[in-house]
Order: structure tokens, then sequence, then C-alpha cells
């Protein structure tokens, strides 16, 4: 099965999807800042991380950006979650280490196609 990192600051939103994922064969583990995840990232290298974008501590571009330097967690493809959906967020994501974008309140369906074409079936 695969794993999942979510790392979200909004509790609703972090149970709300992880409780879907979980539903759709996912093991999904959370941290709710950027510092968090970035250490759990280290510790548990999941297969994929889902990135809010807005994060206390450490925000989600630091965090991308920190992550894929680091030779330990350079390689798990990361989506960035986040409700800035203008023009330039999409690259500013992408610039800073993402591997795709997906845009809240999240679409579960697209979401799920976005997460397959990183890590395949494997869960």
């Amino acid at each position: 099965m695969a794993t999942i990192l979510l790392v979200e600051d909004n509790e609703m939103n972090r149970d709300m999807l992880s409780r879907r994922l979980i539903k759709k064969g996912f093991v999904v583990t959370t941290a709710e800042d950027g510092q968090e995840g970035l250490e759990a990232a280290r510790e548990q290298r999941p297969d994929l991380i889902l990135l809010d974008m807005s994060l206390p501590v450490k925000d989600g571009w630091t965090t991308a950006a920190e992550l894929k330097a680091d030779d330990a967690t350079r390689q798990i493809p990361i989506i960035a979650l986040t409700a800035h959906a203008m023009d330039g967020d999409r690259q500013r994501a992408m610039s800073a280490g993402c591997d795709d974008y997906d845009t809240k309140p999240v679409d579960l369906k697209r979401l799920l196609l976005k997460i397959e074409a990183r890590i395949g079936g494997g869960h």
C-alpha cells in the first residue's frame, strides 16, 4: 500500500482528506506545519507528499524547496495543494520543486488521478 504524507494545518481539511484517501486504500500520515512535514518526510519516506502551501512555521514553498534539495527526499513526488488559484501560483509551486499542483477545495477524483500519475496503482 502506498503511503501519503499530508501536510495541512487546517484540522478539518486534514481529517476530511486523510479519511477519504484511507477509504481509497492509501496509508496516510499527517503533519500540521512545514517543519513537521519536512521531518516526517525524512523519517517516513512516504511514496508521495500532499503539501499545503500556506503553512505556519515553514511555508509550503520553502518546505518543497528543502525537500528537493535533500538527497534523502528529492525523489518523493510532491503535489502542492493551495487555495491560491492565481495564474502564477502553479508556476511558483513547480519552481519551488513541486511535481504537480491542485487547488482547494479538493476535487477528490481529480486529485486521485494526479496521485496515480505520480505513484501508479501501488495502493
